[in-house]
């Protein structure tokens, strides 16, 4: 994520705590997240910065429409927010953008998020032990946010914060190959 999408969360995050629209905020920002992740044509939209503000605005205008975002004071503030993102031509992270507004808002309620990338994907019932062992490690609660990635050919990458635990096989035998370079 970068560093220009956590400012521009960081602000509208201090802007939605300002005026009391937190949650509300943040529940329609899923909602959008949800479009852009249903759309591949709107998702290759957003994320292609070559359109202009022009246009950019217009399709903003429109999915502020498609959305009924001006029912409340937190939709129009929405709304705004977006025109801003449009303006200064960064639509094309948008998603890391409410991504991080969501990270601010669980950060904000003790929640933190652990990104969990296995070979495989979990059933319910692991993901709920692996749960119960990262609220006890961290004494908060917890929001998984599972990937699967074949590539690490077994095991499991739990990155919570800046603190990552990588028992993958694909490490291990990295860490092999190391060893086996020194020896020989």
């Amino acid at each position: 994520m970068s560093l220009v999408a956590r400012r521009y969360a960081g602000s509208f995050f201090k802007l939605a705590s300002k005026v009391g629209y937190l949650k509300i905020i943040d529940d329609e920002l899923s909602v959008i997240s949800r479009l852009l992740d249903a759309s591949g044509d709107f998702k290759r939209f957003v994320r292609n910065p070559t359109f202009s503000v022009r246009e950019q605005l217009q399709v903003i205008d429109v999915l502020i429409k498609k959305l009924n975002l001006y029912k409340t004071d937190a939709s129009v503030l929405i709304g705004s927010f977006l025109r801003v993102v449009a303006s200064n031509q960064r639509l094309f992270i948008l998603l890391d953008i409410i991504e991080a507004f969501h990270d601010l808002v669980a950060t904000a309620q003790g929640t933190v998020f652990a990104d969990i990338i296995s070979v495989h994907a979990l059933d319910v019932d692991q993901q709920m032990q692996l749960k119960a062992v990262l609220i006890k490690l961290v004494g908060k609660n917890v929001i998984l946010r599972v990937d699967v990635d074949p590539a690490i050919l077994g095991g499991l990458i739990i990155r919570v914060g800046s603190c990552q635990i990588d028992t993958s096989l694909r490490a291990k035998l990295s860490s092999l190959k190391r060893v086996l370079k020194e020896v020989g």
